[in-house]
């Protein structure tokens, strides 16, 4: 699949098959996360997949819709800003970098023929204590991952006049 084909085509998918995840897919998805540009090459963070049935529904806790924790796995995304690379204004780049990664992974799944839904509105500390994080840990996004069971439609986009100043 062509990266404009995965940029177009991704969708936040909310229905999962019970399917499990294939490990070469799997492995192809965690690649692409390792392979994000981060500022400095630091690769401030850390990815946790979880599988078991049990801690992914007291993940659940932190964001209470079913479909995200009836996936086959869950993503966490965790930032570590003490390794991140700061700028000289004192900006840590730890979640851009997190973020990046992530974004990575989930145009990797899609082009997997998998499904991801990035979740942020979610309660971190509950995500902290399932996972038993360590300190400088900080959770910033989630995932579920698995075989899609819809296909939802396009969600509306601002035009590009509207986002990209020319100068």
């Amino acid at each position: 699949m062509e990266l404009s084909q995965a940029i177009a085509g991704r969708r936040s998918v909310r229905k999962y098959r019970s399917t499990a995840v294939p490990p070469e897919k799997l492995a192809r998805v965690l690649e692409a996360a390792r392979l994000a540009p981060t500022a400095a090459n630091r690769q401030p963070w850390k990815l946790y997949v979880v599988r078991d049935a049990a801690l992914k529904r007291a993940i659940g806790v932190a964001y209470k819709n079913p479909w995200f924790y009836e996936a086959p796995l869950v993503l966490v995304m965790c930032a570590l800003p003490d390794s991140a690379w700061t700028r000289v204004d004192g900006r840590n780049y730890a979640d851009i970098d997190a973020a990046i990664a992530f974004d990575h992974l989930t145009l990797a799944a899609y082009a997997e023929g998998l499904a991801t839904c990035w979740i942020c509105a979610f309660n971190a500390q509950a995500v902290k204590d399932a996972l038993k994080l360590p300190p400088g840990e900080v959770p910033l996004a989630m995932t579920p991952l698995g075989a899609p069971a819809e296909d939802p439609a396009p969600t509306p986009r601002k035009p590009l006049e509207d986002l990209v100043v020319y100068r």
